[in-house]
Protein backbone atom coordinates (compact mmCIF):
# COMPACT_ATOMS: atom_id res chain seq x y z
CA UNK A 1 0.00 0.00 0.00
CA UNK A 2 1.31 3.41 -0.93
CA UNK A 3 0.57 6.76 0.69
CA UNK A 4 0.31 9.48 -1.95
CA UNK A 5 -1.18 12.35 0.00
CA UNK A 6 -1.13 13.56 3.58
CA UNK A 7 -3.57 16.38 4.26
CA UNK A 8 -3.63 18.67 7.29
CA UNK A 9 -6.96 19.48 8.98
CA UNK A 10 -8.79 22.28 7.20
CA UNK A 11 -7.16 21.65 3.82
CA UNK A 12 -9.05 20.43 0.80
CA UNK A 13 -9.84 16.75 1.33
CA UNK A 14 -10.07 17.04 5.11
CA UNK A 15 -12.64 19.78 5.78
CA UNK A 16 -15.59 17.43 6.33
CA UNK A 17 -13.53 15.26 8.63
CA UNK A 18 -12.44 18.33 10.61
CA UNK A 19 -16.14 19.14 11.13
CA UNK A 20 -16.72 15.56 12.27
CA UNK A 21 -13.67 15.04 14.54
CA UNK A 22 -12.90 18.61 15.57
CA UNK A 23 -9.55 19.78 16.93
CA UNK A 24 -8.50 16.21 17.76
CA UNK A 25 -7.95 15.48 14.05
CA UNK A 26 -4.22 15.37 13.27
CA UNK A 27 -4.16 14.48 9.56
CA UNK A 28 -5.88 12.61 6.72
CA UNK A 29 -3.96 10.18 4.54
CA UNK A 30 -4.89 8.76 1.17
CA UNK A 31 -3.53 5.24 0.66
CA UNK A 32 -3.65 3.31 -2.59
CA UNK A 33 -3.53 -0.47 -3.02
CA UNK A 34 -2.48 -1.27 -6.59
CA UNK A 35 -3.20 -4.98 -6.36
CA UNK A 36 -6.76 -4.61 -5.14
CA UNK A 37 -7.27 -1.32 -7.04
CA UNK A 38 -8.63 0.46 -3.99
CA UNK A 39 -8.17 3.84 -2.40
CA UNK A 40 -8.39 4.18 1.38
CA UNK A 41 -8.89 7.40 3.28
CA UNK A 42 -7.48 7.12 6.80
CA UNK A 43 -7.29 9.57 9.64
CA UNK A 44 -4.98 10.12 12.55
CA UNK A 45 -6.62 11.65 15.57
CA UNK A 46 -5.86 12.26 19.23
CA UNK A 47 -7.67 9.88 21.57
CA UNK A 48 -5.86 10.75 24.80
CA UNK A 49 -3.79 13.61 26.12
CA UNK A 50 -1.54 13.45 29.18
CA UNK A 51 1.49 15.29 30.58
CA UNK A 52 4.89 14.14 29.34
CA UNK A 53 8.45 15.32 29.84
CA UNK A 54 11.10 14.44 27.26
CA UNK A 55 14.00 12.36 28.56
CA UNK A 56 16.90 14.43 29.73
CA UNK A 57 19.97 14.27 27.56
CA UNK A 58 23.02 12.98 29.43
CA UNK A 59 26.42 14.10 28.22
CA UNK A 60 28.88 11.31 27.57
CA UNK A 61 31.47 12.56 30.06
CA UNK A 62 29.01 12.89 32.94
CA UNK A 63 29.75 10.55 35.85
CA UNK A 64 26.85 8.29 36.81
CA UNK A 65 26.35 5.71 39.55
CA UNK A 66 26.02 2.10 38.40
CA UNK A 67 24.57 -0.67 40.60
CA UNK A 68 26.63 -3.87 40.57
CA UNK A 69 26.02 -6.47 43.27
CA UNK A 70 28.79 -7.83 45.46
CA UNK A 71 28.52 -11.27 43.84
CA UNK A 72 29.05 -9.94 40.28
CA UNK A 73 32.82 -10.08 40.51
CA UNK A 74 33.46 -10.36 36.76
CA UNK A 75 31.21 -7.37 36.06
CA UNK A 76 32.97 -5.38 38.79
CA UNK A 77 36.27 -6.16 37.06
CA UNK A 78 34.90 -4.87 33.72
CA UNK A 79 33.59 -1.70 35.34
CA UNK A 80 36.95 -1.11 37.02
CA UNK A 81 38.78 -1.63 33.69
CA UNK A 82 36.46 0.93 32.09
CA UNK A 83 37.55 3.51 34.68
CA UNK A 84 34.88 2.94 37.30
CA UNK A 85 35.53 3.87 40.93
CA UNK A 86 33.70 2.41 43.93
CA UNK A 87 31.82 5.00 46.01
CA UNK A 88 31.30 3.43 49.45
CA UNK A 89 29.02 6.24 50.66
CA UNK A 90 26.54 5.73 47.79
CA UNK A 91 27.33 1.99 47.43
CA UNK A 92 27.59 2.28 43.63
CA UNK A 93 30.31 2.22 41.02
CA UNK A 94 30.84 5.66 39.48
CA UNK A 95 31.89 5.89 35.86
CA UNK A 96 31.38 7.94 32.70
CA UNK A 97 27.98 7.65 31.03
CA UNK A 98 29.38 6.66 27.61
CA UNK A 99 31.35 3.78 29.13
CA UNK A 100 28.26 2.66 31.03
CA UNK A 101 26.38 2.44 27.72
CA UNK A 102 29.27 0.59 26.05
CA UNK A 103 29.15 -2.09 28.76
CA UNK A 104 25.37 -2.41 28.38
CA UNK A 105 24.67 -1.18 31.91
CA UNK A 106 22.34 1.69 31.09
CA UNK A 107 19.46 0.01 32.95
CA UNK A 108 21.61 -0.15 36.12
CA UNK A 109 22.21 3.59 36.39
CA UNK A 110 21.25 4.78 39.85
Amino acid sequence: MQITRKVAPGQKGAKKLLDQYGPKLVCVRYRYDGQRRKRFKTIEWIIEESPWAPPTCVSNDRVVGVRVTFKEVELQRKVKQAGGKWNPARRVWEMRYDRTVELGLKDRID
